[in-house]
C-alpha cells in the first residue's frame, strides 16, 4: 500500500467523522445528556452498533463495486441514482447553511466579531482548500488535524468537569432510562444524509476500491465511527459532570454552557474552537460529498468539480448572510434528510445482491440483516416525523 493510500484511508475516516461532528452533533449530545443523565451512555453504545452496521454495508458495497453511490443506484434501476443525488444535494445544502452559521458562531465566541463576518471568513478558508492543487491531500490533513484538536479540548473539559465515571460506565451497560427517538436521532446525525457517503467517495477518488481493498475499507469505515463515538462519549461525560454538579444547561446554547460551567471563560473560548472546528470541517465534508453525487452525470460536472464545490459553499454562505438562520428551510429539508439513510442504505443493500453489479463479491448475510433492521427503524421514525 502506498503512503498516499494510507493517508487517504485515515483521511476518509476523519472526513466522515468530522462531517458528522457539526453544530447539531454538539447540541444533540448535551441536550440528551441533560434528559437521560448517565443512561444516555447506553443510547450512545446502541447507536454506535447501528452506525457501524449501516456504514460497513454502504462502504463495502460502494467501494468494492468501484462506483459512486448514484451510479450504483442508476445501474440497479435507471433513474434511482438521480433521485438519490437530488436528496443528498438538497439535504447537504440545508445542513451546510447550519454549518456555516456554526463556523460564524465560533469566530464570534473567539474574537467577538459579527457571526456573519465570521461565516464569510470561514467560507473563504474552506474555499482555499479546494483551490489547492492537491485539494484531496489538504482536505485529508485538515480533517485529521481539526478532529484531533476537538478530541483534545473536549478531553480537557471532561477532566475539569469531573463526571461520575463509574456511574457513567454502569449506566452505559445497564441503563435506567431508554429513549428510542434519541437513538434514531444519533444514528441519523452520525451516518444520515450525505455523511456516510463522504468517506467512501473519498476512498474511490483515491483509488482505494475493489474486493482486494476490503481490509482497508473496513478499517477506514470503523475508524470513522469510532472517532465520532469518542468525541460523543467525551462530550457526554463533560455534560454529565456539569449536570451532576448541579449546573443547569442553557437552553439557547447547551453545548457552550457545558464548556463555560466547567472551565469559565477559558472553557467558553475552547467551545469557540470546538464549534468552529466542528462546523468548518462539516462545511468541507458537505460540499465535497454533495457535489460528488453530480460528478458522473455529465462531463461538465467532472470538468468543473472544484468550481461547483466552491459555488456550493458560496451559495450556502450567501443564504446564511442574507437571511440569517432560515429555520423553515432547515426544518423542511431536514425532514427530507431523515429519509436519506433508509433510502440510500436500502438501495445499497439491494445492489449488494446483484451479481451483474458486484461480480464475484458476496456481501455478508449478517450485515444485510442488520442493515435492513436499520432501514426499517430509520424509515419508521422519518415517517412519524412527517406525520
Amino acid at each position: 500500500m502506498t503512503r498516499q493510500n494510507k493517508g487517504a484511508i485515515t483521511g476518509a475516516a476523519f472526513l466522515m467523522a468530522t462531517s458528522a461532528i457539526g453544530p447539531g452533533f454538539l447540541t444533540q449530545t448535551t441536550v440528551f445528556t441533560g434528559q437521560l443523565l448517565a443512561s444516555f451512555g447506553f443510547v450512545i453504545l446502541l447507536s454506535i452498533l447501528l452506525d457501524v452496521a449501516a456504514q460497513l454495508n454502504i462502504w463495502r458495497v460502494v467501494a468494492v463495486s468501484n462506483k459512486r453511490a448514484q451510479d450504483l443506484a442508476n445501474d440497479l434501476f435507471p433513474g434511482l441514482g438521480y433521485l438519490l443525488a437530488v436528496l443528498i444535494v438538497i439535504g447537504g445544502l440545508a445542513f451546510n447553511i447550519g454549518n456555516v452559521a456554526g463556523a460564524g458562531l465560533g469566530f464570534e465566541v473567539l474574537l467577538g466579531i459579527d457571526v456573519r463576518i465570521g461565516a464569510v471568513i470561514s467560507a473563504a478558508l474552506a474555499i482555499g482548500i479546494f483551490l489547492s492543487k492537491e485539494a484531496g491531500k489538504v482536505m485529508d490533513n485538515f480533517a485529521r488535524v481539526l478532529g484531533l484538536v476537538m478530541i483534545i479540548l473536549i478531553f480537557y473539559v471532561v477532566f475539569v468537569a469531573q463526571p461520575p465515571l463509574l456511574e457513567a460506565v454502569h449506566r452505559t451497560l445497564i441503563p435506567q432510562k431508554f429513549d428510542a427517538l434519541a437513538t434514531i436521532t444519533l444514528v441519523g446525525g452520525t451516518v444520515g444524509g450525505y455523511i456516510t457517503f463522504a468517506g467512501v467517495h473519498r476512498l474511490i477518488d483515491a483509488g482505494v476500491s475493489g474486493e482486494e481493498s476490503l481490509p482497508q475499507i473496513n478499517k477506514s469505515a470503523t475508524t470513522g465511527i469510532l472517532v465520532t463515538a469518542v468525541v460523543r462519549y467525551l462530550l457526554f461525560l463533560a455534560s454529565l459532570g456539569i449536570v451532576s454538579a448541579g449546573f443547569s444547561l442553557n437552553a439557547d446554547n447547551p453545548a457552550a454552557s457545558v464548556f463555560q460551567s466547567a472551565a469559565g471563560n477559558l472553557g467558553y473560548k475552547f467551545f469557540g474552537v470546538v464549534i468552529w472546528s466542528a462546523a468548518i470541517t462539516s462545511v468541507v465534508g458537505a460540499a465535497y460529498t454533495s457535489v460528488s453525487f453530480l460528478r458522473t452525470f455529465h462531463p461538465f460536472f467532472e470538468k468543473y468539480n472544484r468550481h461547483i464545490i466552491i459555488g456550493f459553499i458560496v451559495f450556502s454562505t450567501m443564504i446564511f448572510v442574507g437571511v440569517g438562520k432560515p429555520v423553515s428551510i432547515l426544518v423542511w429539508v431536514g425532514t427530507i434528510n431523515g429519509f436519506i439513510l433508509p433510502v440510500g442504505l436500502g438501495i445499497i443493500l439491494m445492489a449488494s445482491r446483484k451479481t451483474r453489479l458486484m461480480g464475484a463479491y458476496r456481501h455478508s448475510v449478517f450485515l444485510q440483516i442488520i442493515g435492513w433492521l436499520v432501514v426499517a427503524a430509520m424509515l419508521v421514525m422519518a415517517i412519524k416525523a412527517v406525520i
